[in-house]
Order: C-alpha cells, then structure tokens, then sequence
C-alpha cells in the first residue's frame, strides 16, 4: 500500500517537472545548488560535492555494472555512470521517472537500463553487481531490512553500497503513511547485519538548512507551481513538504559507505 502511495505521487510530479521552470529554478538555487551539473538534475538534495564523493567512493572500473537503488529519472546515476565508464541499471517504482529516464540514457548515449520494481525485489542475479547507489529514498522503504538484504545479495563480495539517507525520529512519524511504515534511526545495524562492514557514516553538511529553505520556497510559490505543476502534482510535493515542516521527521540526513563482505 506504501509503495503504491509513493509510486503514484511520484509519477505525477515526474509527469508535471518538464513544464516548471519554477520548481527548478527553487530547487537548483535551494536543494542541490547552481554548481549542479546541468543535464543530471533530480528531486533531491544531493550536491555536487556530495555526487563527487559518492562516485569516488564506488569505487567503479571501467565496464562495472552499477546499480542505482530508486534511480526515480536517472540524473545522478548516470552521471556516475557516464564518469567512470560503468554499465547502469536503475531500479524504481514511478513508471514516469523511468521514462524520463530512458530518454536521458538515448540523449547521452549512455549504456542504461532501467527497471520498474521495488528495493525488496531487485530483478538480477546474485552476486551481479559491481557497485550500488541510492539518493535519498530509503527512508521511504516500507521494509528496510529486507531491501538492504536485496542489495547485499545481488552485489558481489567486496563491492560498495553508498547512498545519502534521512535517519527518522520514530516518534515523530509513528502516525503518518509511508514515513511511519518502518521508521529507522541509524541504517548502520541493518547494513551490519545484512553481511557489509560499514566504512563511513557521516552526517551531510547543511541539510536541514537546505531542507527548510527549498520546502519553504516551493510553498510559498504554491500559486505559480499550482499551475505549472498542475493540481496532482504540487499537492503531491505540498503534502509531503509540509508534513517536514510541521513534524519535524528527520534526525540526521547521512552518506553512508558499506562494503559488501
């Protein structure tokens, strides 16, 4: 039901993004910063900085298979992918984004695949993957433990995990869909715990700021975005950004490092 919830709200705002200058002028300047690299945007808040060291830390050679983990429309994994010469595969919910993504791929001549299923049930052999990504979407995972399990399973021993995550205050969510499902504080026992040796944990710089800032922007241009986005799709957004205001979920926002053992 969760998952359902969040694939539908997904595939309005990425169906609605193409006519919104708006939303991404806000999100460029506010959320990932003016330095990002055009062409590989997202609905997240990773920097420039942050895909730098995300892509160092995968630890990619050339011909590698990288899998990105809720790939939503592609921009930060295909940039890792174009950077270090890797195979992508995407895996995501929202059959919108994925279009969006196939596009990007054919445009950039990229070698991509991209797959409509959930983090729990990733479609690839054991052991087939070189490296996995995802960008602040595991805290949406209606069953954490068994997505982390997913993933150790189709990477190979000794490949890297790295993904940037909010931690939740489980008594701030205990009450609200999809947030509320399995709301996690700390994602290093279910990494320990599924077979990886956590090799850094770190909270990301300015998060909250980052956060606050583009949420309140976005509502505040809710008369302009109402009619670029269309009703569907800012309500989707404007639902969400408010619950962040008002409740307050998030603990930490983290990059995570873990390697496969």
């Amino acid at each position: 039901m969760s998952e359902n919830l969040v694939a539908s709200g997904y595939d309005a705002v990425y169906a609605a993004l193409p006519g919104s200058p708006t939303f991404h002028r806000i999100w460029s300047t506010l959320a990932c910063g003016a330095d990002y690299p055009a062409g590989f945007g997202h609905i997240s808040f990773l920097t420039l900085g942050e895909l730098r060291e995300l892509t160092e830390r995968l630890e990619l050679c050339g011909g590698g298979l990288l899998v990105d983990l809720a790939c939503g429309a592609g921009g930060p994994g295909l940039w890792v992918a174009s950077m270090t010469k890797s195979r992508l595969i995407g895996i995501d919910l929202s059959g919108a984004g994925l279009l969006q993504a196939r596009r990007r791929a054919t445009v950039m001549h990229t070698p991509a695949t991209f797959v409509r299923a959930t983090l729990s049930a990733v479609a690839l052999q054991r052991g087939q993957a070189d490296a996995a990504m995802s960008v602040d979407a595991i805290q949406y995972v209606p069953d954490k433990q068994a997505a982390v399990a997913e993933v150790a399973r189709v990477l190979r021993s000794g490949a890297r995990l790295v993904f940037t995550a909010f931690e939740l205050e489980p008594d701030h969510v205990s009450d609200l869909p999809v947030l509320g499902d399995d709301p996690v504080s700390d994602y290093r026992p279910l990494l320990e715990g599924s077979g990886f040796v956590v090799e850094s944990y770190e909270e990301t710089p300015r998060w909250q700021e980052r956060v606050v800032a583009t949420y309140e922007a976005v509502l505040a241009a809710a008369d302009i975005l109402g009619q670029e986005l269309g009703a569907e799709a800012f309500a989707a957004l404007a639902f969400e950004m408010m619950l962040t205001l008002e409740r307050d979920p998030y603990r930490r926002r983290v990059l995570a490092v873990a390697r496969r053992v």
